[in-house]
């Protein structure tokens, strides 16, 4: 019963480092104060080459790290050393240190790239909060509790393991398959005042997103077979159909 507390309380650390980097990441992307200590844009402009490093360095550790395990292999061989129950909480906490980590020491570079006013700022501001509402959203859509490592722990404190998720497409997962990227890439590329700082972290996130879906549709494909192969052809990966049959 020790154990199984143990993991509980493990996971429920992991989800409020995920609840600290995601309000953080509202602030953060959207150069809101009131959200976050530090923004994209916020403190002054150092040396650009050295900016550039460091901004890309805390990104590649954060796509190595999400990226690597990630991958069933990598899980396989990671449950062999941790309980099962809480390998997706491992995933959680470290994904998230890693973000407050890249949050906390991001150099930001605030060289203007575009500046829009009037209805023209407004629309985009509402396209970035409607990129975060999608992304909050979808993750209620699939098993929020799932993805945080939650609910593995609410089944290991009874003594079970949680049971498989089964292949389904709720709501916005008919109109494309991963609405939580698309969320990402309208949070991050829709702003009235783009910096070369914001430029690279939404090019380098968009770049990393593109390539990291490859790998996680191959990982659906040998998880679910025919069904999400069907499943791709009826839907496309990121953006919706404006003509023609939905699934």
């Amino acid at each position: 019963m020790f154990a199984r507390l143990l993991i509980m309380f493990y996971a429920a650390t992991g989800y409020a480092a995920f609840l600290a980097s995601f309000v953080w990441a509202l602030g953060f992307v959207g150069n809101y104060n009131q959200l976050a200590s530090k923004s994209i844009d916020s403190g002054a402009a150092g040396n650009l080459v050295d900016a550039v490093v460091v901004d890309v360095l805390l990104l590649a550790l954060f796509a190595l790290q999400h990226s690597v395990m990630a991958r069933p292999a990598f899980k396989r061989w990671w449950t062999r050393i941790i309980p099962a129950a809480a390998e997706r909480s491992t995933y959680v906490l470290l994904s998230s240190l890693i973000l407050l980590l890249l949050f906390w020491q991001w150099r930001s570079i605030p060289i203007p790239v575009w500046r829009v006013d009037g209805i023209a700022a407004n629309v985009l501001t509402g396209i970035h909060w409607l990129g975060w509402l999608i992304v909050l959203s979808s993750t209620y859509m699939i098993d929020h509790f799932d993805l945080s490592g939650l609910r593995q722990a609410f089944f290991a404190l009874r003594g079970k393991a949680a049971p498989a998720q089964p292949f389904k497409t709720p709501l916005l997962y008919r109109l494309v398959r991963h609405p939580l990227m698309l969320g990402f890439l309208l949070a991050f590329w829709a702003t009235p005042e783009m910096t070369v700082g914001h430029l690279l972290f939404a090019a380098l996130n968009t770049a990393y997103i593109l390539v990291g879906l490859q790998f996680e549709e191959r990982d659906l494909i040998a998880a679910f077979g025919d069904s999400y192969q069907r499943y791709r052809q009826r839907v496309p990966m990121l953006l919706p159909r404006l003509f023609g049959r939905q699934a």
